[in-house]
């Protein structure tokens, strides 16, 4: 925050006091001092609630109010775990189909209960939705 403020980056040090308020109201819902799985939950919840705000701008004819919202991601994704590449998520989902031994779309959330923990904070959840739908229909 220190380093935006003397750059006089309003948009990043604005974007940064939102997250530490995040933080903070988490510390106190949890009542105790927050872990790194806490820090990526919640920076992860906050990038996506701004995708989803581009996809809403965007459908509404926003396109300013677009560009604010991913200027704000940007910022946030430099806080978040490099995310992985679909062929490496592919890789990971692949090997978790083979662990719970699921052979159908049906068994779709059993898969999702044990990948979810492996990639969190990672990637995108509808990308491995998608990804999950994809492999499980072939």
């Amino acid at each position: 925050m220190k380093e935006a403020l003397r750059a006089g980056q309003k948009e990043k040090l604005s974007v940064l006091r939102g997250l530490k308020s995040d933080f903070k109201y988490k510390q106190i819902e949890l009542g105790k001092p927050l872990t790194d799985a806490d820090i990526i939950g919640v920076l992860t919840t906050n990038a996506k609630k701004r995708r989803e705000s581009i996809e809403q701008f965007r459908a509404g004819g926003r396109e300013e109010l677009a560009r604010k919202e991913e200027l704000e991601l940007q910022v946030i994704s430099s806080y978040l775990p490099e995310q992985l590449t679909e062929e490496r998520l592919r890789q990971i989902i692949s090997e978790t189909i083979a662990e719970t031994g699921a052979d159908s779309p049906q068994k779709m959330g059993l898969v999702m209960k044990a990948l979810m923990p492996k990639i969190k904070g990672q990637a995108d959840g509808k990308l491995v939705n998608r990804l999950v739908t994809e492999m499980l229909a072939k």
